[in-house]
């Protein structure tokens, strides 16, 4: 199948799942525009709909992944991504999705990644999180999946990840309730379409394709998140450029705490909401003072 056909056939198979649903729900529109690579990771797991594993639990997302007997939900999506990037010469594996096949390996993946909304509560070991541009910390339901997000669960109601799924879209029910529809493997044995309320106690949260949230940072954080807080510290000029290595250590700690003490704010090195908040304050009124940061436009006479 070329790949203008296969695109066809997934616009094609969207279309009636949409139209299927639309009779009794209303799709939710994304809040951003959906990636094309995004749109080759659904079609991909579409057409593995149906797949069953065989004897003593072996698939061949597993043995792809080293292991052809092992509980394989995570591996379906790290295989599913894999075709994507053999078919379009993309490079989404362990740059936009994680390859793991590890309990809470993903998750973790997510997180460093600066990419991670949690259900509700805090993200273990880091804080509370919230929406970019709200000043409230995310509560169940302010977060709506988008499609090509993850979606962790745990069964037992703890903090450890059990399944994972991949999220096509959202739908909204006559009653009002907001519904996750997602394509998932190992489900119990297969690979299957399945649906989730938004309110489902047993999500952890959502591996996300856009960065959308922002989160707590405190002493002995990494990632995205950690990075681009010490490169604002550093224009303010709070913190030398050579910690900015996304690594949340003493020299950033201090550079929090100098920042919060000149501010007015608690001074207790955790760059939470209100310090991050005051934070890209600081730096976007530096950047609109900072001719080197304007944009000269030449006008034509």
């Amino acid at each position: 199948m070329t790949a203008l056909k296969r695109i066809s056939a997934l616009c094609c198979a969207l279309l009636l799942l949409f139209s299927a649903a639309a009779a009794e729900e209303t799709v939710i529109e994304p809040v951003r525009t959906v990636p094309d690579y995004v749109r080759w990771l659904l079609e991909v797991a579409g057409e593995e709909v149906g797949y069953r594993e065989g004897d003593h639990g072996w698939s061949k997302y597993g043995d792809w992944a080293g292991d052809p007997y092992c509980q394989w939900c995570a591996e379906f999506l790290c295989w599913c991504v894999d075709q994507v990037d053999q078919r379009h010469g993309t490079h989404l594996l362990n740059r936009i999705f994680p390859r793991y096949s590890g309990q809470n390996t993903g998750r973790a993946w997510f997180i460093r990644a600066g990419r991670f909304a949690v259900r509700k509560g805090e993200v273990d070991g880091w804080g509370y999180e919230w929406l970019k541009g709200h000043d409230t910390f995310i509560r169940t339901g302010d977060y709506v999946p988008q499609p090509g997000d993850y979606v962790f669960f745990t069964w037992t109601s703890g903090v450890d990840t059990d399944h994972v799924a991949l999220v096509e879209y959202c739908s909204l029910t006559p009653d009002g309730k907001t519904r996750i529809h997602v394509i998932e493997g190992n489900n119990p044995a297969g690979v299957a379409r399945n649906e989730y309320s938004l309110y489902d106690t047993q999500i952890l949260g959502y591996g996300t394709v856009h960065d959308l949230v922002d989160i707590t940072m405190r002493y002995g954080n990494s990632g995205e998140k950690v990075r681009q807080l010490q490169e604002s510290l550093a224009y303010l000029g709070y913190l030398e450029s050579r910690f900015i290595t996304g690594d949340f250590g003493n020299a950033t700690a201090a550079a929090v705490r100098a920042f919060q003490a000149a501010h007015g704010l608690k001074t207790n090195s955790i760059a939470n909401l209100e310090t991050q908040r005051r934070i890209q304050e600081e730096a976007d009124l530096k950047r609109d003072r900072d001719p080197a940061t304007w944009t000269v436009v030449d006008e034509e006479d």
